[in-house]
């Protein structure tokens, strides 16, 4: 950890820039994110679309350069390592092409970590959950030691995010798994014979898995997972009912596309952010998942680098009081651009919200984070 540094910033990175055999199958020859995100348009009064990136362009991920200029930015403004979405399917993988690239050839240097997006894929993006393109299955103990093996070199990298030396390793939705606990105890089993002292495992809190303590499945931690949908909702007026609490709903036909305040969103999570477990915090730069949803969409407006970086310090100031190594955060997304959610620069606020990342972020000697943000 920097030790100009007041916390461990971790991004959360999504790997479906670049063109698969199945994603030319399911949604047409030559689909990756951009696809979704160049063809989005504003769909009410005020609504900015579509998103453009202005540094790295519409980039593909199979260029080792757009990796290198990715972990460039990332390391320019206080973010540690990147949390790489890893998709295992009973032996089957899908987008694994730039986590193999970067750990084969040591490039970049900048910290990471994997976290299985252990569920089916759908094409819920269009409506439609139950129309399942790729099952989510599990194997049993065959198909457990074959993805530990294939997790191996990942652990190992030198470049491993580490919390009391072992490597993180995150599951997204660890009560999907059968027999969980003996999975993740045959993982550390492997882990300390492979010459690792162990791995430091953490489960995702999302929607259905709130508040439940991760060590009854054997977990060491939690990480918030935002945006946290049911907590986004109570931080409307609870006492309202569910259509009150929507700013705003614009008609698109028989569709609705709801809005939310980020404003009222983020005091609301500092305020409900203590555990009586392991925990790590998450936050979220700004949302707009019409791209993929076009009138099924959720907006969550009045974001900006501003209200981020007031988020943020809260964060950070609440983590002072851990040693260093556990002062995590987890933001959710370094480049998630169909979801309007990303750190990385655009058209519309260049590098404001990696700017306010850093000076949020910068260890005065002796004193707190930077106050300057009110």
């Amino acid at each position: 950890m920097n030790a100009e540094q007041s916390a461990r910033l971790i991004a959360f990175y999504l790997p479906q820039f670049h063109p698969i055999p199945e994603n030319d199958a399911w949604w047409g020859e030559g689909f990756t994110e951009w696809s979704n995100v160049t063809k989005a348009h504003p769909l009410f009064p005020g609504h900015s679309q579509p998103k453009v990136p202005s540094d790295l362009g519409y980039y593909d991920l199979r260029a080792p350069e757009v990796r290198e200029q990715q972990a460039a930015l990332a390391k320019r403004y206080g973010i540690e390592g990147f949390c790489y979405w890893h998709y295992w399917f009973n032996g089957k993988l899908l987008l694994e092409r730039p986590v193999l690239d970067m750990i084969a050839s040591g490039k970049p240097d900048l910290p990471f970590c994997l976290a299985w997006a252990n569920e089916p894929w759908s094409r819920r993006w269009t409506g439609e959950e139950k129309d399942v393109l790729q099952e989510q299955s599990y194997g049993g103990e065959e198909d457990e030691l074959k993805h530990f093996e294939w997790l191996l070199p990942a652990l190992k990298d030198p470049r491993a995010i580490r919390v009391d030396g072992k490597p993180v390793f995150m599951i997204y939705k660890a009560e999907k798994i059968p027999n969980v606990r003996r999975l993740l105890a045959l993982w550390r089993e492997l882990a300390e014979k492979n010459g690792l002292p162990g791995l430091y495992l953490l489960s995702v809190e999302t929607t259905g898995t709130y508040d439940n303590d991760p060590r009854r499945w054997g977990f060491d931690a939690a990480v918030e997972f935002q945006p946290s949908w049911q907590k986004c909702k109570n931080s409307m007026n609870r006492k309202l009912s569910l259509s009150a609490r929507i700013i705003n709903k614009f008609r698109r036909g028989k569709n609705k596309i709801w809005t939310w305040d980020y404003r009222k969103i983020w005091p609301y999570m500092v305020k409900h952010q203590e555990r009586d477990y392991p925990f790590y915090p998450g936050i979220f730069p700004r949302w707009d998942n019409t791209p993929r949803m076009g009138d099924h969409g959720l907006v969550i407006e009045h974001s900006s680098p501003r209200e981020y970086g007031r988020w943020l310090k809260a964060i950070i100031n609440h983590l002072q009081s851990r040693p260093k190594e556990h002062r995590m955060v987890f933001i959710n997304a370094w480049n998630e651009w169909a979801e309007g959610n990303y750190l990385e620069p655009d058209a519309e606020y260049g590098h404001e919200y990696l700017e306010i990342t850093r000076r949020t972020n910068s260890l005065i000697p002796g004193k707190r984070p930077e106050m300057e943000i009110s």
